[in-house]
């Protein structure tokens, strides 16, 4: 059967909804800040044969309602899926923002099977000390120059979209309005995420996760990122290494995971990531499904 799109709208925020189908214990997918369900179209297949697999797209972005970026009430929203569809505990794998949903979800969920997290520890602008291996001065130089980048970018999604990029988004996307075409999440919601400490470092709350964990990390730069902001990359993702390695290393429960891709590792690697969602399940439980 092909995949099933709803609308759960019993509730403040609509959230919508598409289910893959597939026998077994759930997953629910959770895609990253300007994503959308969409983003598991390639993956979530290579699941199906062994797990009921669901994704959703979070508030504020694709076709779910508007609603402040409040980590508690988005859990919530979260839990409303899997009431709604009777997903009893799944297995919650998120990527960069939604990596760190889920990061909160095995916080309030210490018994559950647990959380796979796909680059989502720290955004780019986090604070300096969670550079590694880079001068201050250079640090802060290339700061400065991703900060103008995401201002730009900010300043942009305040803007109507010129009607010769929207062919550059999916639908789902784009809201429309008497004023033009607008990205999702909105420039409001985009700067509170941006802005909130936890979006800007997730990674010292891994040491109380209780439930089983498998964090992958990105060995690769984004490609085309502007002007010498990719210098910055390698440092950041020296200091994820820094702090995570240490928070899993007596925690046989907490489990690393480096990856031959970018932070857009489910676009470029998608057979890599349903493994490793499928094998994490698998040692975790003792079973694949």
């Amino acid at each position: 059967m092909p995949p099933q799109d709803l609308i759960i709208n019993d509730r403040p925020v609509h959230l919508a909804v598409r289910d893959h189908g597939g026998t077994g214990a759930p997953v629910l997918l959770l895609h990253g800040l300007g994503g959308t369900l969409l983003h598991w179209d390639t993956v979530a297949p290579l699941l199906t044969s062994a797990h009921r697999v669901v994704a959703m797209d979070l508030r504020g972005h694709g076709l779910s309602g508007d609603g402040p970026w409040e980590w508690e009430a988005v859990l919530d929203d979260v839990q409303a899926v899997i009431d709604h569809l009777g997903l009893d505990t799944p297995l919650l794998v998120g990527h960069s923002l939604g990596g760190m949903v889920a990061v909160r979800w095995a916080l309030r969920h210490p018994d559950g099977p647990g959380i796979v997290n796909l680059d989502g520890l720290r955004s780019a602008e986090t604070a300096p000390r969670h550079y590694a291996g880079i001068g201050q001065d250079e640090r802060n130089a290339l700061l400065a120059e991703l900060k103008a980048v995401f201002d730009a970018q900010a300043e942009a999604m305040a803007r109507p979209l010129p009607e010769e990029h929207a062919a550059m988004y999916p639908q789902r996307a784009l809201r429309t309005t008497d004023e033009g075409l607008f990205v999702r999440p909105d420039a409001a919601l985009a700067r509170q995420i941006r802005y909130d400490p936890y979006f800007q470092d997730s990674v010292a709350a891994v040491a109380d996760i209780r439930c089983p964990a498998l964090f992958v990390l990105a060995t690769r730069d984004l490609p085309g990122l502007p002007g010498r902001v990719g210098e910055l990359m390698p440092a950041l993702r020296a200091g994820i290494r820094r702090d995570l390695l240490p928070l899993t290393a007596d925690r046989p429960h907490l489990r690393v995971l480096e990856l031959d891709a970018s932070h857009n590792m489910v676009a470029e690697q998608p057979e890599r990531i349903a493994q490793a969602v499928l094998d994490h399940r698998t040692e975790t439980t003792g079973q694949g499904a």
